[in-house]
């Protein structure tokens, strides 16, 4: 019979578990009610007790000031403890920072197996866990014997746990850990300023520029000191991600005029980066297949286009507007700036 572990840990402020820790535990209730198996939950946090409220399980918790910052050491050996502690066949994480660095060498030290970028875990009389591959093009469906079986889960793939507010705290078993002597010690965090800014997977909104912001405007002049303006313009009033077209951000390399603010991690298409954000709006962009490879997973695709007969009003928008990009975003801007 399979037993499931959910391992999580808490933000930085240490107030709630993480998002992607919150989708986790949905995926584990799930795949709990689907094979019968009982379901525990282990929390990372310096005090697990605010975060167990309404928790659908049993819960075991390292906590500590040890485990108030991510390092590899200490995070290793509380999910190792947690491990060992519930004994279970399979594991489902959270693939963010902090665990997907660590996450594969607890799974050697318990003799384990592992596989990451997981996007659905399926199947009734058996495990099966899917997953993307060929920048999102092919769905493989990973089936394994070896047990104990981790499994990184991508985030923004299932719903975020809600607990009741009513719900009481769970009770929590506190499970002792042998941590080895720290060799690094955390002075501080530096982030930069959010209007510096421009990949934010949170956001609600992702923003696509295309090659046309660089390229002559009706005047037959190229205003690309103008175009980055609106750009980064729009992305501090609406708080949306910056995506790009592989066009576009290749043209630094060719000796072109270049927002110099875009880079490949900006990418998104087939040969790119395939995000998830509840809405897209794609400028200068012609939306050939490549950039619907990157937009499969937008669920509201809109598009700002002078070309009526472009890739994107031809059934890959749900709305193209068919305006000049410049004026249409300088308004925008103008609208979000008196709000």
């Amino acid at each position: 019979m399979e037993s499931i572990l959910v391992l999580t840990h808490a933000d930085e402020a240490g107030s709630s578990l993480t998002k992607a820790s919150l989708e986790a535990i949905t995926a584990g209730r799930q795949l709990s009610a689907r094979l019968d198996a009982p379901m525990t939950i282990g929390i990372v946090a310096v005090d697990p007790m605010p975060l167990s409220k309404g928790l659908p399980s049993a819960v075991a918790a390292v906590s500590g000031e040890a485990f108030s910052q991510p390092r590899y050491a200490t995070d290793a050996a509380a999910c190792e403890a947690l491990c060992r502690a519930a004994n279970p066949s399979l594991v489902l994480a959270p693939a963010g920072s902090r665990f997907a660095r660590v996450m594969a060498g607890v799974a050697h030290r318990l003799g384990g197996v592992i596989d990451t970028h997981i996007a659905s875990i399926g199947g009734q009389a058996s495990v099966e866990a899917s997953r993307w591959l060929y920048r999102q093009r092919i769905e493989a469906v990973i089936t394994r014997a070896a047990r104990p079986w981790f499994l990184l889960l991508d985030p923004g793939n299932h719903a975020a746990f809600a607990a009741d507010p009513a719900a009481p705290h769970a009770i929590i078993e506190q499970i002792h850990v042998d941590l080895p002597a720290p060799r690094t010690t955390v002075t501080g965090i530096e982030t930069p300023r959010q209007d510096a800014l421009t990949i934010r997977s949170e956001a609600k909104l992702l923003f696509v520029a295309g090659a046309g912001w660089t390229k002559k405007q009706p005047d037959g002049q190229i205003h690309v000191e103008q175009a980055g303006e609106l750009i980064l313009g729009f992305l501090r009033e609406s708080g949306a991600s910056l995506g790009s077209s592989k066009s576009l951000v290749d043209q630094g390399g060719d000796g072109n005029s270049v927002l110099p603010f875009l880079t490949h991690m900006n990418q998104v298409g087939q040969t790119g980066s395939t995000p998830r954000h509840p809405k897209g709006l794609a400028t200068c962009c012609h939306g050939e297949e490549p950039h619907v490879v990157g937009w499969r997973f937008i669920a509201e695709r809109r598009a700002i286009s002078l070309d009526p007969n472009c890739g994107w009003t031809r059934g890959k928008a749900d709305v193209v507007y068919i305006a000049d990009a410049f004026q249409v975003m300088a308004k925008v801007n103008e609208l979000l700036a008196a709000k």
